[in-house]
């Protein structure tokens, strides 16, 4: 346009610049990675078919154009390139040793895959970070982990799926010392104000991502992702960047505290278990049920410094006596 595009400014007009003009129209136009054709057009989609027929979908010849992954000149398009077995998209959790990025541990990459496949293998490493906390009373167990794990999940799923592919940045996850954050490309769409993101009004900037994530049961419906986050966290855990969103999640300060206890200090002592392993099985229990309840994986371990010696100490007793190893045998307090 002759003699350029201006934006107001207060009372004033101030012209805008190439990158202005490109990020407004980047933020105006929605679902276009249907639009986009792929930079490889030798892809398979072996893996997203077997988690379709997983599902109990019939696998029918025209699966890749039901699913919007080819365009309309029969040419695949970025859906598909993010949705083949192969691609180049890369995505990377990082660890660091402090609060800031100095001082990188590991970086691992789960890219170059199916996207669903990478979105569950992000979702598999957060959740081993996500340490947890276990305080035993005689009465109960009570787990906290560093992050309420659900909304940590939804976050990383709505970064996957609302992230902007068609700038080549991918979503980027990192681990610090007192936080987990989640940081996607493409900010909120044009039409979407921050009261409607927080309102869970849903626009879905890549559509036919979302479908694919829905028909796989990696998401329920247009924005309970964002209402189950909001249930257990308020705003001032996200931030608005003209080009980013960025999600942080502080760790709770009593799991921190309790992990950093040495073994000896932590209320995971014997005679609390006994104590646990009593008032849990007033009601018949087997061996499986009492090992999870109180925290233990060993069976060995289990049988011989808790079981046994609460058998010959005649405070529980089988339910099954007559057949010792029998299947169904349980233990119940005396």
């Amino acid at each position: 346009m002759r003699g350029g595009i201006y934006v107001r400014v207060g009372s004033s007009k101030e012209k805008m610049t190439t990158e202005m003009i490109d990020n407004l129209y980047a933020r105006r136009v929605r679902n276009s990675l249907n639009k986009i054709e792929s930079p490889r057009q030798d892809l398979i989609f072996k893996q997203l078919k077997i988690y379709y027929e997983g599902q109990g979908n019939t696998i029918t010849n025209n699966f890749e154009r039901n699913l919007e992954l080819v365009m309309e000149n029969g040419k695949y398009n970025y859906n598909g390139y993010l949705l083949a077995d192969e691609n180049g998209t890369s995505i990377k959790v990082a660890r660091y040793a402090g609060t800031n990025k100095v001082d990188l541990l590991e970086n691992y990459e789960f890219g170059y895959c199916f996207l669903i496949k990478a979105t569950q293998s992000v979702i598999d490493k957060m959740t081993v970070e996500n340490k947890r906390s276990a305080k035993i009373t005689s009465k109960t167990r009570i787990e906290k982990t560093l992050v309420d794990s659900k909304a940590l999940k939804e976050a990383i799923i709505n970064a996957m799926v609302h992230n902007d592919y068609s700038s080549g940045i991918p979503p980027v996850f990192e681990i610090f010392s007192d936080r987990f954050t989640i940081t996607s490309y493409g900010g909120l769409p044009q039409e979407i104000t921050q009261e409607d993101f927080f309102n869970a009004v849903s626009a879905p900037r890549n559509k036919e991502l979302m479908r694919v994530f829905k028909d796989v049961d990696l998401v329920e419906q247009l924005g309970s992702g964002m209402e189950r986050i909001m249930c257990v966290y308020d705003k001032s855990i996200f931030e608005f960047l003209p080009n980013f969103l960025r999600i942080s999640f502080y760790f709770d300060k009593e799991v921190l505290e309790y992990l950093g206890q040495t073994e000896q200090d932590k209320p995971n002592k014997k005679e609390d278990k006994i104590e646990l392993i009593l008032e849990f099985c007033k009601t018949s229990k087997c061996v499986k049920e009492i090992m999870e309840y109180i925290g233990l994986k060993h069976r060995t371990t289990f049988i011989y410094n808790y079981l046994n010696p609460l058998l010959e100490q005649e405070k529980i007793q089988m339910t099954i006596p007559e057949k010792t190893k029998s299947r169904n045998q349980k233990y119940i307090t005396k």
